[in-house]
């Protein structure tokens, strides 16, 4: 340890002296010393599952490369509510995301992208706050405003896949105690709805989308909505998320539109296979 002490130190120095306009010191430190977020993510081994009739859910995650994968069968911890015409059954989804994640010149669009963002702490996809062009009625909707989520803010689509559209913490869904709730695809932490004040965190305060409803959300999602920036600390940027009090950036889950991810603020890696695909049509309502 004496004799690797000093050249990390060395190392962060040489590192300081580098930091471009675009990355602070802090935002550098915390970059270079990030470690695998194992830790993140909760035993679901003892959790009641969907049902008896279902799968239990489990997943893996490893850091290698620079790069957070993980991999789950995408079975919820929870009991199932359908609450579309769907089934749910267990995937094979896999995703690699930055360890190091950094800010892109300029921020990615998400408008009426249908498939996955990023995923759970908990190996759930993460979907955009709109639904697809199916029900005509309810074309890129709202699935929030449209009612059609369980108590944690997922349904299942027509591959039978779980996937959530909003985070909400209630203690049921085993999100409540975690404070990265998730990752985007490109690599930045998904917080919780409380983000810290300082960089001890020793106070916190709830963080606040910018959007405002101009419209009607029941279908086209995005027109019924408009960012609008504020000077409170508590208000999120358009991609709803903020500079953390250490300098590094990351999403918050909130209450109000869009929920979850507003844009990408970092270069999103595409996930391959089925967590790469897009989501297919969602049909009626569902079933009696």
């Amino acid at each position: 340890m004496k004799k690797i002490l000093p050249l990390a130190l060395s190392a962060s120095l040489v590192v300081f002296l580098i930091v471009t306009n675009n990355q602070s010191w802090a935002e550098t430190l915390a970059t270079k010393s990030k470690v695998c977020p194992t830790a993140s993510f909760p035993d679901l081994s003892q959790s009641v599952g969907a049902g008896t009739d279902y799968e239990k859910p489990t997943i893996s995650v490893t850091c290698s490369n620079g790069e957070l994968k993980v991999s789950s069968n995408g079975m919820i911890s929870f009991p199932f509510e359908r609450k579309t015409p769907n089934a749910l059954s267990a995937q094979e989804w896999s995703w690699s995301v930055p360890l190091n994640p950094v800010k892109a010149k300029s921020t990615s669009s998400i408008r009426d992208v249908l498939g996955s963002l990023g995923f759970t702490v908990s190996g759930i996809p993460i979907y955009g706050p709109t639904e697809g062009p199916m029900p005509a009625a309810q074309a890129f909707g709202d699935p929030v405003y449209n009612k059609i989520l369980d108590a944690c803010g997922g349904h299942a689509g027509p591959r039978s896949e779980y996937h959530q559209h909003a985070i909400l913490l209630q203690e049921q869904c085993n999100l409540s105690k975690q404070k990265i709730l998730g990752y985007a695809l490109d690599g930045f932490p998904i917080y919780t709805t409380l983000g810290c004040v300082d960089k001890k965190c020793s106070k916190t305060a709830l963080m606040k989308s910018g959007y405002i409803k101009i419209g009607d959300p029941t279908s086209h999602t995005w027109d019924a909505y408009t960012y609008k920036s504020s000077k409170l600390s508590s208000v999120l940027d358009a991609c709803n998320g903020r500079t953390q009090p250490d300098g590094t950036y990351g999403y918050h889950a909130t209450t109000d539109f869009p929920y979850i991810i507003g844009c990408f603020t970092g270069t999103a890696t595409l996930p391959k296979g089925r967590a790469g695909g897009p989501m297919p049509p969602m049909g009626g309502p569902p079933k009696p």
